[in-house]
């Protein structure tokens, strides 16, 4: 194995060329990233999450049914793939175990061979989903549209260094008295907080969860040196990242393809292609400035035509037409080689299609993304273009589409500046297209 400095050093750029995808959102979140992975990974022999916890959620719909996951790797759902939750993650250790069971019930059986949980993930407690909804509610107006499961929190504690890991779950003696501690310092905000409560729920689930605990980085390093091929499974999307997006309206994690490596457990890695994943129109789930946004009747009617819901929460997305100045600055974030486009029949109810080309910002015109409070004052500026009227869910070729379809494609191919290759036209795994083939 080579060396450098007498220290191992995994040959990322030779043997295991074109072996890391990520694949990632390139706008709020909610593009259909899990339902990318779940037909990409067919192709793949390891998916991994390496972001995030149980504050979104990724749907897929296949052959074995429907099924919302918040924690898992979408990848669970083929027997083929091996699915690791990677060290950058906040882990509700209860709503996982919840998970499984909801998957067993479906007969998705998860063993420690198909499920590789890292011990350097974070737990998210109980007390940090209490400290998430008090803080929303103490908010009110300028709420930051937090999911209350304590994500943010428990963020916050990891960097404080005042909090567990998976791996502590190994030894109840020595995380007996991390948690005492921990329990001391956290009574200066939570004033009932209960030691033997935490200490209880962490017995229960983590016993559950602990035959799936593992060192991932050496499960990833040794699998990439083998020749397996790995995709990285992102949450939300690039406007939702801690650093680039639109804070303080995001999540608490780095949603970009550059932390997957990272996040995941193997940071020496570099990836070797990076799917970014966008609707053919624009959603977000939260608060936060959405310079798109539709409202009354022509929102109502575009979100029942998408069934536009949160996975994770059930709350009504908003919407809005395609948003080409974010796309475009999404793509940018995240180096996407090639993108694919979720729900384009979602639009086949529209006459004419609402595309935002720039923005006006204090009566100056941009097409740039504008950061803090001047994207609170964007205003969108749009071109439309002509609806194609007719259903295409059974379109399974670039000649199947009408041309309006087409034309709608190749306008935000241009327009984003990044490659079109899949196009879904309908909620099925089979539901899409291939727009170039290799």
């Amino acid at each position: 194995m080579p060396h450098k400095n007498g220290v191992f050093c995994a040959n990322w750029g030779g043997m295991v060329a074109k072996m890391l995808t990520a694949v990632v959102g390139i706008n709020w979140g909610d593009e259909g990233k899990g339902r990318m992975v779940d037909l990409l990974s067919e192709n793949y022999d390891i998916i991994c999450r390496y972001q995030g916890g149980n504050n979104a959620g990724h749907t897929v719909i296949n052959d074995k049914g429907k099924f919302t996951l918040n924690l898992l790797p979408s990848g669970v759902l083929r027997e083929s793939t091996v699915n690791v939750m990677g060290a950058g993650m906040v882990i509700n250790i209860e709503h996982l175990c919840g998970e499984i069971a909801t998957l067993s019930s479906k007969n998705v059986r998860l063993s420690p061979e198909n499920l590789k949980i890292s011990d350097k993930a974070f737990i998210c407690l109980p007390y940090h989903v209490a400290q998430d909804i008090a803080e929303e509610e103490r908010l009110g107006d300028k709420k930051y549209g937090s999911t209350r499961r304590g994500i943010a929190p428990a963020y916050g504690d990891k960097y404080m260094k005042k909090g567990v890991r998976i791996g502590d779950l190994r030894d109840f003696a020595s995380l007996e008295e991390k948690i005492r501690h921990i329990a001391e310092w956290k009574k200066i905000t939570i004033k009932d907080i209960d030691f033997l409560e935490i200490m209880e729920w962490l017995k229960n689930f983590g016993e559950i969860i602990l035959p799936f605990v593992t060192d991932t980085t050496a499960y990833l390093t040794n699998s990439t040196l083998n020749s397996k091929k790995i995709m990285f499974e992102a949450q939300l999307g690039a406007l939702r990242d801690i650093d680039y997006g639109i804070y303080p309206y995001t999540t608490s994690s780095q949603t970009l393809a550059a932390y997957a490596a990272i996040g995941a457990g193997i940071p020496g890695a570099k990836l070797d292609k990076t799917v970014g994943v966008m609707k053919a129109y624009s959603s977000c789930v939260g608060e936060g400035p959405f310079a798109v946004e539709m409202s009354g009747a022509e929102a109502e009617a575009l979100r029942e035509a998408g069934a536009e819901y949160g996975a994770a929460t059930g709350r009504p997305r908003r919407v809005g037409g395609f948003d080409v100045v974010a796309s475009r600055y999404g793509t940018q974030l995240q180096g996407a080689d090639e993108l694919a486009l979720t729900k384009l029949d979602v639009l086949s109810y529209m006459e004419k299609i609402p595309v935002c080309v720039a923005y006006e910002v204090d009566g100056k015109v941009t097409e740039s993304f504008p950061s803090g409070d001047a994207l609170a004052r964007a205003k969108p500026l749009y071109e439309y273009l002509d609806g194609f009227k007719c259903d295409i869910s059974l379109c399974r070729n670039l000649d199947d589409l009408p041309s309006a379809a087409v034309k709608y494609i190749e306008f935000l191919e241009k327009a984003v500046g990044c490659p079109i290759k899949y196009v879904s036209v309908g909620a099925g795994r089979e539901d899409y297209l291939i727009m170039n083939k290799e």
